[in-house]
């Protein structure tokens, strides 16, 4: 088992996310991605990072807002690892840190959105807990 570390990625630090977010995100071009992950740190966004002693191997971004029917909510996006790396339990030990700094946050619940083609995290979503509440609806304007 790789040695692995959760840690808070610094706003100074946050274009490090950039390659693996470009594997999420193939549609975007990269200064685009990097302009708006910057303009996110203003809008209660921070991202974990998990390395394996000091190599970023995978992200999550972490959004923070109150919303009416759940109350103080921690919203993990863009989640990814490295594909050598998958199967080994680290997506389980991520979400567990990303718990417990929820917590730490005051947040009551976590709760996510998911693409529907992406059947493989609906599973893993579900064998963590969550419950499908309804659909994310998008257009553009």
């Amino acid at each position: 088992m790789p040695h692995i570390q959760f840690k808070l990625i610094p706003e100074a630090q946050i274009e490090t996310i950039l390659p693996l977010l470009m594997k999420l995100n193939t549609s975007t071009p990269e200064a685009i991605l990097k302009e708006r992950i910057h303009e996110m740190i203003q809008q209660n966004y921070k991202c974990v990072g998990m390395y394996d002693h000091d190599v970023l191997i995978g992200i999550a971004g972490l959004w923070f807002m109150t919303r009416h029917y759940c109350g103080k909510s921690i919203e993990p996006d863009h989640v990814i690892i490295q594909s050598s790396y998958r199967n080994q339990g680290l997506g389980k030990r991520l979400f567990e840190w990303i718990y417990a700094y929820g917590k730490q946050m005051g947040c009551e619940v976590s709760e996510l959105n998911a693409y529907i083609p992406n059947t493989k995290s609906h599973e893993f979503y579900e064998r963590e807990g969550y419950k499908k509440l309804g659909y994310h609806f998008i257009k553009n304007i």
